[in-house]
């Protein structure tokens, strides 16, 4: 049996690009049993609710939900259970002292498997407020109809 090359996605975590403003990613390993991975190369799994928190010189992931896989039988996994993220210590120091500032938190983005691993997509952000989301939505409108406006004139509509 050849081995896995490339990489494939899993599951993407689209909200969170609308509710933070990302200032740092990285990606890390994850420690998962045989039932989940058979659960994620099923291409299940969500992000919407997850987070990483720090104890004891170690970080882990939080609120991911991965569903029991349906061939599984008592030795199934936790759907919600904590799962621990594979970061050299450094990496980790680094990423708990930046959480040290007020309103960083650490929110999955993308899971996806990097040749043959499970591997998580983290980042470092910010929570947007209301004016800052309306502000976004409200960019990407004017910039959709600038170019819609472009195509029309290039077309010779006029």
């Amino acid at each position: 049996m050849s081995r896995e090359r490339g990489r494939k996605m899993i599951a993407q975590n689209k909200k969170a690009r609308h509710d933070y403003l990302i200032e740092d990613t990285y990606e890390a390993g994850l420690v998962l049993t045989g039932t989940e991975v058979k659960s994620l190369r099923a291409g299940r799994a969500t992000l919407v609710d997850g987070f990483a928190t720090f104890r004891d010189g170690e970080m882990y992931l939080h609120a991911v939900h991965i569903p029991p896989y349906h061939q599984g039988n008592w030795t199934n996994h936790e759907p919600r259970r904590v799962r621990k993220l594979l970061l050299h210590k450094a990496e980790i120091d680094r990423w708990e002292l930046k959480m040290k500032e007020s309103g960083l938190t650490i929110v999955p983005l993308a899971l996806y498997f990097s040749d043959g691993r499970a591997k998580v997509e983290l980042a470092l952000a910010r929570g947007k407020k209301l004016h800052d989301k309306r502000q976004a939505l409200a960019e990407r409108q004017a910039t959709r109809e600038m170019a819609r406006e472009m195509t029309r004139r290039n077309r010779g509509e006029g």
